[in-house]
């Protein structure tokens, strides 16, 4: 594994870590976790191997959006994008504050579960996004429907804005300050 963009240990689970995605020599893995029945809202069921790889090369080479490939225990287990909302994912649908991230974030499909998982890879996630001081609030637009994940989302500390209408989907509009994820998770 290359060396890592960023490391944490959960006092459970262990260690967690991401690099940067290479959408060329990620897309076969990625391919299964973003067509996997649990995989729904990232609305990618229908790509092939060849459209993964695309669709992550143009995040790569966007300015302003960028993934990472999570490791848990130094094997591959989560995606993770950051993105700029004000120049990605939410232009003209809320009003951005200086110092704000979006973030989208999704799990491998697990043979068995560990409980505690998600949460443990949302903190990870989270934890990778504050350690940039220019970071003040972490923004997310989960689909409506996914309400497991609103439930981590405010696990981890994130406040409702309100649902906003995307040309792909009606989204929950949801921020976490930094200080409301110390108070959450620590």
């Amino acid at each position: 594994m290359t060396t890592p963009a960023h490391r944490r240990h959960d006092p459970r689970l262990g260690e967690f870590s991401l690099r940067p995605l290479d959408p060329d020599a990620d897309a076969v893995l990625l391919h299964g976790w973003v067509t996997h029945p649990k995989a729904v809202f990232w609305m990618m069921q229908d790509a092939d191997v060849a459209r993964v790889a695309a669709e992550y090369r143009r995040i790569a080479a966007h300015p302003h959006h960028d993934a990472y490939l999570g490791f848990w225990q130094d094997r591959p287990a989560f995606l993770a994008e950051r993105y700029d909302p004000a120049e990605v994912e939410l232009v003209g649908l809320y009003d951005p504050v200086e110092g704000d991230v979006g973030m989208h974030f999704l799990c491998a499909p697990a043979g068995a579960p560990v409980h505690g998982f998600t949460r443990a890879v949302l903190t990870t996630v989270l934890d990778w996004l504050f350690a940039d001081p220019a970071t003040r609030r972490v923004v997310v637009e989960p689909d409506v429907r996914n309400t497991a994940v609103h439930a981590l989302n405010a696990a981890v500390g994130f406040t409702v804005v309100g649902p906003i209408t995307k040309p792909e989907k009606t989204a929950l509009l949801s921020v976490c300050t930094r200080a409301q994820f110390l108070a959450a998770t620590r």
